[in-house]
């Protein structure tokens, strides 16, 4: 098995290698659990090609006697196959999670200037208007694997209007591992009394949880559910008292407008349906192409401008 731990070794650094060269803007600018779990297969990986290929060094000095008495029983045998499977399905996960990086105007978007401040962490962009803040403020999640910069572009409209605006990092780019953030936000911001949450796909999902959760509480209270290309995992037709606003894509083949089209029965009957056709579901972000979606038949600057206005009439609307 010696040749496979190499094998492996080496693999995973071809692995942890490409993802670094093509991802390393979102990877950086990231939460830092991605980096992290890189970082250790790198180490893991050097160490198991170093140790295979003096092991192997060691076999060959043995001798063909010396590799017979040592060879492996079942079990041991079969605990190295279970292992050399799961370091695959490891590798195959990292590949599956490489972040896609924020692309321009996002880009232009993150930098500070006499309208807005745009401040950084490990765990959170946020996007300050430099004047006296509204008392809505906006918690966004991004979508699954999506660098939370790609956002920036299509929500600072929001903060240039007076809305603070606060995108979350997910661990890993999965909202599901980021659904305490939105508490951590209005603890860290009890200025803000009023909240608006929002969601790009599955970050959607986790707003419309945080929405459930929190539209009826007394302090920082959610008063809208923005939804981008999202709907929500369970029904809410009768459990949410907020004001949504579902923004669709028109040529999104991933929430497809069937899809859209079906979530109106999990939604108060008041939800808002906004549908920018001829967009797509990456239009939401600025992050390129994404696998499996559609074709738009509008440029990008076009669905971002369609999007963030209507994303704007609903934050700023009478009802928050």
């Amino acid at each position: 098995m010696a040749w496979v731990a190499r094998v492996l070794g080496a693999g995973a650094l071809i692995v942890v290698g490409w993802a670094a060269a093509t991802g390393w803007p979102a990877i950086w600018h990231g939460h830092p659990a991605y980096g992290i779990l890189l970082a250790v297969t790198a180490v893991v990986a050097a160490f198991v090609v170093r140790r295979g290929t003096r092991h192997q060094g060691a076999a060959n000095d043995g001798g063909a006697g010396l590799a017979a008495s040592t060879r492996p029983r079942s079990a041991r045998r079969v605990l190295k196959v279970l292992v050399a499977v799961l370091a695959v399905g490891w590798l195959a996960g990292l590949v599956y999670l490489r972040p896609f990086s924020a692309t321009e105007p996002a880009l232009a978007a993150m930098r500070s200037d006499g309208a807005v401040t745009v401040t950084e962490s490990a765990t959170q962009i946020v996007l300050r208007p430099t004047g006296t803040p509204d008392a809505t403020g906006v918690f966004f999640q991004p979508g699954a694997k999506v660098e939370a910069r790609a956002y920036a572009a299509v929500l600072r409209p929001l903060a240039q209007a007076g809305h603070p605006v606060i995108i979350t990092k997910q661990p890993l780019g999965i909202a599901f591992l980021a659904s305490s953030a939105f508490a951590q936000a209005r603890s860290a911001h009890p200025e803000i009394t009023h909240w608006v949450v929002g969601g790009h796909s599955l970050g959607g999902v986790v707003a419309a949880t945080d929405a459930e959760a929190h539209d009826g509480d007394a302090t920082g209270r959610v008063t809208g559910l923005l939804l981008y290309a999202s709907y929500p995992a369970s029904d809410l037709s009768t459990k949410l008292a907020c004001p949504v606003l579902s923004v669709s894509a028109g040529n999104d083949h991933l929430a497809t407008p069937g899809k859209i089209a079906n979530s109106q029965l999990t939604l108060p009957p008041a939800t808002r349906f906004t549908v920018v056709t001829g967009a797509v579901h990456a239009s939401f972000g600025d992050y390129g192409p994404q696998p499996g979606d559609g074709t738009p038949t509008i440029t990008h600057d076009e669905a971002r401008e369609q999007i963030s206005e209507a994303s704007l009439a609903f934050v700023s609307g009478p009802a928050h």
